[in-house]
């Protein structure tokens, strides 16, 4: 098999050259050589999909089997990528989003729910993330009639994850200490690895199929209180979580999703953050590894050579500042201590919470000589 990623070089674009690679195929990449080094093995075609002149140069490279775009973020834009490269694949893989329909994260999703309403020839001023993603999703199917494959991914992690949010929680827990557990430690959530979506997506185009499917991983594949007891033992159980109410984060106006990363209020706008439906895709063979064991390899990964590097240097992008601060956090700690017994702590202060509690278990267990 033949396979053209459109990007290649960075967490999820990377996870399908790889896999890819894995599998014997012949892999080519395009990007503009910015961000990070090609993996080896690949075929590398340098250019800007925004220039005609770039994308004319890429078509000739072809054809493949299946396109793979991981980058598109403008429906105009798509659809120039679309229009040069039509005659070039037999299947066009476009990784959009959840955030494509309006009713998440405030209610259950899948595939039947609506999405944005948004113009193929959408600029990047002519909306939001989740919109725009919806006309690039329309301008894929447009232009490549009955051989689309669309993946909406929820919340993925793994290794080479750049969003800073699972490796914000792992870079907190190594540094030590009373580390804030914002809300309950029983609530559940829903998680995907990058390699996992690679490896659906792959088997999909290898089935010839064509479609939507939303890949937001297994439903309550991890609780609160298991992800963060990975985090902490996977980085050598040297952080104490300390729970503390919603009440109090609300109080002080924290950040929802920004200041503590993942958190969010099951209520209001985000009731059903952790609620879409990843039904049919697991139906169709999608299958999850336990997310201890993404926590496990995305520490590996972050505290290996280069990887906090990679994580949060500003060589990345002007990504905003994700966490809190830490002067914040021991305020917010504070303002727990001073309430009285039972107010503000969804759990008791018990020190160091038991890393084997609920997923972390596994996590502890590799950890042992």
């Amino acid at each position: 098999m033949r396979l053209l990623v459109i990007g290649g070089s960075v967490f999820l674009g990377r996870a399908f050259a790889q896999e890819a690679l894995r599998r014997g195929w012949e892999v080519t990449t395009f990007n503009r050589g910015r961000t990070q080094a090609d993996l080896d093995g690949v075929q590398v075609v340098r250019g800007d999909r925004e220039r005609p002149q770039d994308l004319a140069r890429l078509a000739g490279a072809g054809p493949w089997d299946a396109i793979v775009d991981v980058c598109g973020y403008v429906p105009r834009v798509v659809g120039a990528s679309v229009e040069a490269l039509a005659q070039s694949a037999s299947t066009y893989l476009f990784i959009s989003s959840i955030n494509a329909r309006p009713g998440w994260p405030a209610e259950p999703v899948d595939e039947s729910s609506p999405r944005h309403h948004s113009s193929i020839d959408a600029g990047a001023e002519d909306g939001d993330y989740g919109t725009l993603k919806a006309g690039c999703e329309r301008a894929v199917e447009q232009g490549f009639p009955g051989r689309t494959l669309i993946l909406e991914p929820g919340l993925v992690i793994g290794p080479h994850d750049l969003a800073r949010r699972a490796t914000w929680w792992l870079r907190r827990a190594a540094q030590g200490g009373r580390m804030l557990a914002p809300g309950a430690p029983d609530r559940e959530m829903q998680l995907i690895d990058a390699r996992d979506i690679a490896t659906f997506g792959l088997d999909r185009i290898e089935a010839e199929d064509a479609g939507m499917y939303l890949v937001s991983g297994t439903p309550a594949n991890a609780t609160w209180g298991g992800f963060l007891g990975a985090c902490v033992a996977e980085t050598g159980g040297k952080a104490e979580l300390e729970w503390v109410d919603e009440e109090i984060l609300t109080e002080h106006e924290i950040g929802v999703w920004t200041e503590l990363p993942l958190w969010a209020p099951l209520e209001g706008e985000t009731a059903a953050i952790w609620k879409p439906s990843s039904a049919k895709a697991i139906a169709a063979g999608l299958r999850c590894r336990p997310v201890e064991e993404s926590l496990h390899d995305t520490a590996t990964w972050l505290f290996g050579p280069g990887g906090l590097d990679e994580a949060f240097g500003e060589v990345r992008t002007g990504r905003e500042a994700t966490g809190i601060t830490p002067e914040r956090e021991q305020a917010l700690l504070r303002a727990a201590d001073a309430r009285p017994a039972g107010a503000g702590r969804t759990a008791p202060r018990t020190g160091r919470t038991d890393p084997r509690a609920d997923s972390g278990a596994q996590a502890a267990e590799r950890r042992q000589p």
